[in-house]
């Protein structure tokens, strides 16, 4: 069922890394460039094929990022993929 709003900036499948990058009007690039990962891999994350793997470099520098917006980064959730779906089990069971 779809929603009446009109909310095209709404993040695909609730992602908080979109919603995020989004608050930061960054492309998924721009991210990827600022704290050294690849942009398949943002796309990844934020789609939930990959659960986000970042070593300290990439924290240091997503945190200054944060830093700079006024952000920080205690205020980010522990996943950045979409939310896990509930009510299905998986195959086979």
């Amino acid at each position: 069922m779809k929603r009446s709003h009109q909310q095209s900036e709404q993040p695909e499948e609730g992602s908080p890394l979109k919603t995020l990058r989004e608050e930061l009007d960054l492309s998924q690039e721009q991210l990827a460039r600022i704290i050294g990962v690849s942009s398949k891999s943002v796309s990844n994350w934020e789609r939930g094929v990959t659960p986000a793997s970042l070593g300290l470099p990439q924290i240091k520098a997503l945190n200054r990022l944060l830093k700079s917006k006024g952000k920080s980064i205690e205020e980010l959730p522990d996943s950045f993929g979409p939310p896990k779906r509930t009510g299905s089990s998986p195959p086979g069971e």
